[in-house]
């Protein structure tokens, strides 16, 4: 199995180039170039990890030609808009601290140092948060956390002061704001106004708790435990992301280890298991565990979790496939009302394979359990 995952991601790189990538379905629907975007952002980080892990620097050296290709000498990147501000662009961002310590180009500390300024400026919520886009105002998306935090952490813990009490407030806000306190789980969003069609006009949240939303906020847990330095912004990251791993673990499917599109929902007619949010809840346990912040049952049911995805992983007309991914889900913007986030809507989404959101957590998973293989059997499972 190790070789089939290996060969799966290498054949998707060998299909790719900086301007079009064979994992971004959304811009190969589409039918333009990729742009710095963090679907991309997130198989890069993955490929980066791969490297570390396998120490096959094909990987490394693909993330370096398209990182190369978008930031120019003068730090300016490529297709970044400042004037959008939306988290979603500084994702790509973390990918600038390893390939800087790869290469030493100053570009890619200026590239840094202008994404930091550029988060900096974000508009926040009266409590704080940033909002998720600038035509979202005012509203607050769970993945908004792994969009910008991880990528601010590592600028203030390389090129900056060292200051993280403001990561730690955004998610301090969101803990406060998002989490059914029944449950534990977190909602898809939050409008902090109050306004927008789909939230509730007394709570400001939306309806359902979506599978890659929390996979998203809980991944972002895991990296900020691993990136921050013993204090206690850490330690009281390393709590919500310990009570969200207790209460999420509840709704594993108990054959499979996966996780429903609709969390909480269940076999409701129409929900499915879904690869990629699976993946992320699966990656961010194993991680926990690593750091010590989780016990050992978590890494058991992650590895029953990835056991499964890799039986998802097969061979198409003599191509890999990873199937069972939701393409894309969000909120609004208001002239799109389909996007509720009604449960119905999160079912309506299309399902594809090889799509980045979903392949990159894969092999992200697939690095834990590489790093977990010292000192024991490998828990890979064989074909």
């Amino acid at each position: 199995m190790k070789d089939r995952i290996e060969e799966y991601i290498l054949r998707l790189v060998e299909r790719s180039t900086p301007e079009k990538t064979a994992w971004n379905l959304e811009k190969i629907r589409e039918g333009k170039p990729v742009t710095w975007n963090y679907i991309d952002g997130c198989m890069l980080t993955a490929l980066l990890s791969l490297t570390e892990i396998t120490g096959d620097f094909r990987y490394a050296a693909f993330a370096e030609r398209v990182t190369d290709h978008f930031v120019r000498e003068d730090g300016s990147i490529l297709t970044f808009v400042p004037e959008k501000q939306q988290l979603d662009d500084f994702n790509e961002g973390r990918v600038l601290f390893p390939v800087y310590s790869m290469t030493g180009k100053e570009k890619y500390r200026k590239a840094a140092e202008m994404l930091h300024r550029t988060l900096a400026g974000q508009p926040r919520t009266t409590e704080g948060s940033f909002w998720h886009k600038k035509i979202y105002p005012n509203q607050v998306w769970l993945d908004g956390i792994y969009m910008a935090q991880p990528f601010e952490a590592m600028y203030q813990l390389t090129f900056g002061n060292g200051n993280v009490s403001d990561i730690l407030k955004q998610v301090r806000i969101v803990r406060e704001k998002m989490r059914n306190p029944v449950t534990g789980l977190y909602y898809h969003g939050y409008d902090a106004s109050r306004t927008a069609f789909w939230a509730d006009p007394e709570t400001g949240l939306s309806g359902c708790v979506w599978l890659r939303a929390l996979g998203w906020f809980f991944m972002a847990l895991a990296d900020l435990a691993e990136i921050l330095p013993y204090g206690e912004e850490r330690t009281e990251i390393a709590g919500i992301f310990s009570d969200l791993a207790e209460n999420v673990a509840r709704f594993a499917d108990s054959e499979t280890g996966l996780y429903w599109q609709v969390v909480d929902q269940g076999n409701r007619e129409g929900n499915y298991l879904e690869s990629s949010g699976s993946s992320m809840i699966a990656c961010g346990m194993l991680k926990g565990v690593r750091l010590g912040l989780l016990d050992r049952k978590y890494s058991d049911l992650a590895e029953k979790t990835f056991g499964t995805l890799s039986g998802r992983l097969t061979w198409k007309d003599g191509e890999p496939e990873l199937g069972g991914i939701c393409l894309v889900a969000g909120l609004g913007p208001e002239d799109n009302r389909r996007r509720d986030g009604s449960f119905e809507y999160y079912i309506s989404e299309p399902v594809v394979a090889n799509d980045a959101k979903g392949v990159a957590p894969f092999a992200l998973c697939y690095t834990e359990i590489r790093r977990a293989e010292k000192g024991r059997h490998s828990i890979i499972p064989d074909p």
